[in-house]
């Protein structure tokens, strides 16, 4: 078993979207890593090289240490069913700090410095409060939204139906994401930064739905429904409202082009250019295909 040296970085999220991503970009850096995992089951889909741990948001202030002793760095992102930050991230934080963690790198959220109610806002806020040495990730929409929370649609009916209108989007690979933490880990200069993550290009829906068209040699339509067309689908699906709640607050940031700006911040932080959407589509090709089985939820 890989075993954590005193430059190692602890990551939650491991087994995530992000998480994940983060994990391997590290390694291939060369650095330590040791994962949270909450059950025994999910350090199986841990990449080998690193370490894994048990780890869970409602652990005891001296388990959370445990947890992060002789790692010297910690990734922290907030898991989707977590909204009480205060009871269940901020003790996380206040571990970190008693471990004299020397990084943090917070996994937010685009526009987060504009939108007090979100959970992200309370975060950052807090890490600024008690002088954490913090590093604000603010990531735009994943494309991974598309091959995994959207993609029935797609692999089953042809058709991107979500309210977005004529908005346009900058969307980011999560991999991108990966890759940028790993160089704000290992590079000087980013403790008390804020990073808005966003892919090169700005995308309409009807854009993507063409480009998954080529890629997958069949016609993809962009259904463009109402927001109400859009709500009562998915409350006739069993959708539970919480989650119909936050998908009618996406999209009306969406329509807003909130998401649209393009930028080159993954370029200049890590050297490499964005991943455009084809090549990410292409990347991802098989998940879209008719006879590819879904995937199990991703905690991150």
């Amino acid at each position: 078993m890989p075993i954590a040296s005193p430059r190692s970085v602890f990551v939650t999220g491991s087994t995530g979207t992000v998480g994940s991503a983060v994990v391997a970009h590290l390694l291939d850096a060369g650095q330590g890593v040791v994962a949270g995992v909450r059950d025994e089951g999910d350090a199986s889909t841990v990449d080998p090289r690193a370490q894994t741990r048990p780890f869970d948001f409602s652990s005891s202030a001296s388990d959370l240490e445990e947890a992060m002793k002789d790692c010297d760095r910690l990734f922290l992102m907030r898991p989707p069913p977590i909204d009480d930050v205060r009871r269940y991230l901020f003790p996380v934080i206040d571990a970190a700090m008693n471990s004299r963690i020397s990084q943090i790198v917070f996994l937010s959220l685009q526009g987060v410095q504009h939108n007090k109610s979100t959970p992200h806002y309370a975060v950052e806020q807090y890490l600024r409060q008690i002088d954490a040495p913090y590093t604000f990730l603010r990531p735009n929409f994943f494309m991974q939204n598309l091959s995994t929370t959207y993609r029935g649609g797609i692999r089953d009916r042809d058709e991107i139906y979500l309210p977005a209108g004529r908005a346009l989007t900058a969307f980011i690979d999560a991999r991108d994401i990966g890759r940028v933490a790993a160089s704000v880990f290992t590079t000087p200069g980013h403790v008390g930064r804020a990073y808005t993550l966003s892919g090169e290009q700005t995308l309409s829906y009807r854009k993507v739905a063409r480009i998954l068209s080529d890629v997958l040699g069949r016609t993809i339509t962009y259904a463009r429904p109402t927001e109400q067309d859009y709500l009562d689908r998915l409350a006739r699906e069993g959708a539970p409202q919480d989650y119909i709640e936050v998908q009618k607050m996406i999209y009306r940031v969406v329509r807003w082009n909130i998401s649209a700006l393009p930028n080159r911040k993954v370029r200049r932080l890590t050297g490499h250019p964005a991943t455009t959407f084809r090549a990410f589509a292409q990347r991802e090709r098989a998940v879209w295909l008719p006879d590819s089985p879904s995937p199990a939820p991703s905690p991150g």
